[in-house]
């Protein structure tokens, strides 16, 4: 299972619980799992946290962060487009598209394996939600894709402050 990061799993996180300079031994373990290829986060999301002026902008951009984390993996326009028009619905407005932001991204990198990713996100499900306000869980279970939130993604991965020991 490769675990597809969100970027609110990472600002949230730096904001909320994880803070970078309170406990650095996530970021590490987060580095850790990306390099054992069990978390990426696709560029398209990576763009969006690096161009921040923040602590987690600054540590995404270090090097071996980058090389951990960052997916390689090219996305099908085919299945962001498919996102879009069956996840959502086919006429979004300009408004609506840059109020879904990269979530159809996100999704198009785990419709190209079924079965074989999970979404991390700190969006919640929220199915009377129409048009570009759907929350992503609800549009990965409309494609069969598996998503958690923060708690459940570091409880999978067995997360402890003293993971190298």
């Amino acid at each position: 299972m490769l675990y597809l990061l969100d970027a609110n799993v990472l600002i949230d996180a730096n904001r909320d619980y994880y803070p970078i300079e309170r406990i650095p031994e996530f970021w590490d373990w987060l580095e850790h799992q990306g390099s054992r290829g069990a978390v990426k986060v696709p560029i398209e999301i990576y763009e969006e946290v690096k161009d921040g002026t923040d602590d987690l902008a600054t540590w995404i951009k270090q090097p071996s962060v980058t090389a951990a984390l960052r997916h390689s993996a090219e996305v099908d326009p085919t299945l962001v487009a498919r996102a879009v028009a069956d996840g959502y619905v086919p006429d979004l407005s300009d408004d609506e598209i840059l109020k879904i932001g990269r979530d159809p991204f996100l999704l198009a990198y785990a419709m190209a394996d079924p079965g074989g990713h999970c979404i991390v996100t700190t969006e919640v499900s929220r199915p009377s939600k129409l048009r570009a306000n759907k929350h992503l869980p609800d549009v990965a279970r409309h494609f069969g894709i598996e998503s958690c939130n923060t708690f459940e993604f570091t409880r999978r991965l067995d997360f402890r402050t003293n993971w190298r020991l």
